[in-house]
C-alpha cells in the first residue's frame, strides 16, 4: 500500500520526502490505538474489491486518494469527520499538482450519508467502503464487534441505542449499494446481516 501510494504521489510532486511525510503521517493515524476497524486493513480491503471494478472507474487517481483519506481523521465523539478528513487531504495534497482536490474532497464527503449519486466514482466509492456488510456472517460479525471496540467510550445501553439508528437508517435506504455490481452481489447478504445484529442488540 505504500509503495502504491508514493507512485501515484510521485505523479505530483517531485519532492520524495514530502510524498513519504504524507504517507507516514497517514499511515500514523490509521494505525491509532482506538481504530479496530477504521483502519489500514480497512484501506486494503477497499482496494481488493477495487481492482474488480476498476474498469469501471472515471477517475482512478481521485478514486484511490479518496479511499486513502477518507477516514484519515476518526473520532467516534465527533459526527464530522468525512468533512475534516476532506479538509486534512486538501491540506496534505494542495502542496503537489493534483488538481481534483474538489473532487476528492466531494467523494469523501459523501462517505457520511452514503446516499446515491448522480456520479458513477461517487457510487463505487460508497460501494466499496460497505462491502464488508455483504460478507459472510461470521466475517460480519468481526466487524461489528470492532465497531463496538471504537465506540468504547459509550456504555452498552447508549452504544446500542446509536447502533440501532445506523443500522436502521442503513436498512431504509432505497438499496444498500447503488452499483448493480454489488447491488446484485451483496445486496441480499447485507441486509440479512444487517437484521441479525439488529436483532441482537
Amino acid at each position: 500500500m505504500e509503495d502504491d501510494f508514493l507512485k501515484m504521489m510521485k505523479r505530483y510532486t517531485d519532492d520524495e520526502s514530502y510524498a513519504k511525510a504524507c504517507w507516514v503521517a497517514l499511515k500514523h493515524k490509521y494505525r491509532a490505538g482506538s481504530r479496530h476497524y477504521h483502519n489500514l486493513e480497512h484501506l486494503a480491503y477497499m482496494f481488493r474489491w477495487l481492482a474488480t471494478v476498476k474498469s469501471e472507474v472515471k477517475n482512478l487517481d481521485a478514486m484511490l486518494f479518496a479511499i486513502y483519506y477518507h477516514d484519515s481523521i476518526y473520532n467516534t465523539t465527533r459526527s464530522d469527520n468525512e468533512h475534516q478528513s476532506a479538509l486534512y487531504f486538501k491540506k496534505m495534497i494542495s502542496k503537489t499538482s493534483f488538481e481534483a482536490i474538489t473532487e476528492v474532497m466531494d467523494l469523501i464527503a459523501a462517505t457520511k450519508e452514503h446516499m446515491q449519486s448522480d456520479d458513477t466514482d461517487t457510487n463505487i466509492l460508497l460501494d466499496l467502503d460497505l462491502a464488508v456488510l455483504g460478507e459472510k456472517p461470521e466475517n460480519y460479525l468481526i466487524y461489528a464487534k470492532a465497531i463496538r471496540k471504537e465506540y468504547y467510550i459509550y456504555p452498552d445501553f447508549m452504544y446500542r441505542k446509536g447502533r440501532k439508528k445506523v443500522l436502521m437508517n442503513m436498512l431504509n435506504l432505497e438499496a444498500i449499494y447503488k452499483t448493480d455490481f454489488f447491488k446484485t452481489l451483496l445486496e441480499t447478504t447485507a441486509i440479512e446481516n444487517l437484521k441479525a445484529e439488529l436483532k441482537n442488540l
